[in-house]
């Protein structure tokens, strides 16, 4: 017999196991953050920062007791965390290391053929030279060692040294040890990664078994497709395999969409349907998400579950963008309600909102818009500005 989950309870389900039904304003610890990060499996890392920076911003959307100095001790001093690729650059538990480490391997066969044809024959000309001032010398900017003369032009036109920098830490030789202004501070992997998450090893089968078990584990429900993009670590093809082959484990649902549409089959773990009662709903408050943010990454699923169309438009030329160039959406207990265009002016103090989107039958109403203004004043503190400014035509 098939199971059949309604939307309501697909929702409720994912959103819990997505950090966002906790109570908001819990006192978080260090510890604490750790673990909330370790249960959401990743936090995007992303420069742009018209309001705060993504990582920062999905943290304190489920914790308005996020403290940032937390995150930086997590990276920085304790080892607990490490950054590198998920489908885009990330924060992790550096206990999940060992599983990179078979992530570095295949990068290491594809990624010098990859990038000839990006860079050109003699791309590696500078890796030695890189390595051993790294060795020796110690961490260090890419700006430090930047070849004389060379003009950037961004990820497309790295100099030597740069280019060298990211093949080892993306392949595993160099690890982060830290950021200045934004920019990343590599150093030997053996000088970052603690001992204790760099030395094991793993079998490929082990790996593969990991990758597609935490995914679902992480998701609640999902396809094999879905079960490999969570991490991007697998192929859909290993995931199937991975299905096929734990069948005893799993059972499959039918996901109820938000929209008409016919439900999705989908699959969990055998005791699923027992345990919906331990998901709480999310609180009723507003929140202001990151477009960033793991839990509408797959914009796919976020519109099955949700019956919200999003896309991040800031590779979309200004006169085609329906919304603007960093839009957030707007979570509201269960449901994704609208979107947000506002940016933080840290010369005026001011946070600035520019317009809000409702979704069709959202009304703005009395209480709903003074739940909107209560997380507004929250974002506008955790961004270190005194007031937030609604300007003229922001409800639209």
């Amino acid at each position: 017999m098939t199971n059949l989950l309604s939307n309501s309870d697909a929702r409720r389900v994912f959103l819990a196991k997505q950090g966002l039904s906790a109570p908001p304003n819990r006192a978080l610890t260090k510890e604490g953050l750790l673990q909330l990060i370790r249960e959401l499996g990743f936090v995007q890392v992303d420069s742009i920062q018209t309001v705060e920076r993504a990582h920062h911003q999905i943290l304190f959307s489920r914790n308005q007791t996020y403290r940032r100095e937390h995150l930086t001790a997590l990276l920085e001093k304790d080892g607990a965390l490490f950054e590198h690729w998920t489908h885009d650059a990330s924060i992790l538990p550096s206990a999940f290391f060992v599983y990179w480490k078979h992530k570095f391997r295949h990068q290491e066969k594809v990624i010098v053929e990859r990038w000839r044809k990006w860079r050109g024959e003699g791309f590696e000309a500078a890796f030695a030279e890189t390595y051993e001032r790294v060795e020796r010398g110690g961490a260090i900017l890419a700006r430090d060692i930047k070849a004389d003369g060379h003009v950037s032009g961004g990820w497309w036109n790295w100099h030597p040294n740069k280019t060298a920098l990211e093949y080892f830490w993306h392949t595993g030789k160099f690890a982060i040890a830290g950021r200045s202004n934004f920019q990343k501070i590599y150093d030997l992997t053996e000088r970052v990664i603690p001992e204790e998450f760099r030395k094991p090893e793993v079998s490929r089968e082990e790996f593969v078994d990991w990758a597609c078990r935490s995914a679902l584990a992480r998701l609640g429900f999902a396809t094999h497709g879905e079960i490999a993009a969570f991490w991007n670590l697998v192929s859909p093809d290993e995931a199937k395999a991975w299905v096929s082959a734990h069948r005893d484990e799993l059972i499959e649902v039918l996901i109820e969409p938000a929209l008409e549409a016919k439900p999705r089959p989908s699959w969990a773990f055998a005791d699923f349907l027992s345990t919906l009662d331990n998901y709480p709903g999310a609180p009723p408050r507003i929140r202001v998400l990151s477009p960033f943010d793991p839990m509408i990454r797959d914009r796919n699923r976020t519109e099955r579950l949700f019956g919200f169309f999003y896309r991040i438009e800031i590779f979309v030329p200004e006169p085609k963008r329906e919304y603007g160039y960093y839009v957030f959406p707007l979570l509201e207990g269960d449901r994704l309600i609208g979107r947000i265009d506002m940016k933080a002016d840290r010369k005026k103090s001011t946070l600035d909102v520019k317009r809000l989107w409702l979704e069709p039958g959202v009304k703005a109403s009395v209480g709903r818009l003074e739940r909107l203004e209560a997380e507004l004043d929250r974002v506008a503190r955790f961004a270190g500005v005194e007031k937030v400014v609604l300007l003229e035509g922001w409800r639209g």
